[in-house]
């Protein structure tokens, strides 16, 4: 990871909690269950993957779906989900994640302006078909409107919490199992 910005905030119940806000092109995995993972996303997609059994998950961020071939020489790989999908579950696998147990929640691909190539769908829908040939449980993958999202996800918990860009009130989803 390049960037990360961390700070000691409360949550809702008064525990600490750590935050990392992640950018395009980045992951983080944790299995400290007072770390909350967050991103705003447009147009991207972030994949939400945990392994509930071991109490481990991790989030990314990615800008479209797949690289161009042959890659550029000052292109960053990890923009593109074919490179960064498969580093997130690399990663959780290196921390003790077992890829059977793992399970998802994929949020992004607005439609953010009007255009032939509706890269937000495209990034949704090559998310989706990524996991599902992984074998990755997809719990959900709700749409986010048209102007993105906030997202906050507790990666041992599973809880989320999306705000929609442009609204006053956050919309709290369940943890992924208990």
């Amino acid at each position: 990871m390049k960037y990360n910005i961390r700070s000691r905030v409360w949550d809702d119940e008064g525990r600490p909690v750590r935050h990392t806000s992640i950018a395009q092109g980045q992951y983080c995995v944790s299995d400290d269950p007072d770390a909350v993972i967050t991103t705003v996303l447009g147009s991207c997609v972030a994949a939400c993957i945990r392994d509930p059994h071991r109490g481990i998950g991790g989030m990314n961020h990615f800008v479209l779906p797949k690289s161009p071939t042959p890659l550029p020489e000052h292109c960053d790989p990890y923009r593109y989900g074919d490179h960064l999908m498969p580093r997130l579950i690399d990663a959780l696998i290196a921390r003790g994640a077992k890829p059977e147990r793992l399970e998802a929640v994929i949020f992004g691909g607005a439609s953010t302006f009007e255009s032939f190539y509706n890269v937000g769908e495209r990034n949704r829908d090559f998310a989706l078909d990524f996991l599902f040939a992984q074998g990755v449980a997809i719990m959900d993958a709700p749409r986010v409107g048209a102007l993105g999202c906030r997202l906050e996800y507790w990666p041992v918990s599973g809880k989320l919490v999306q705000t929609p860009l442009g609204a006053t009130k956050a919309r709290r989803r369940k943890p992924l199992s208990q």
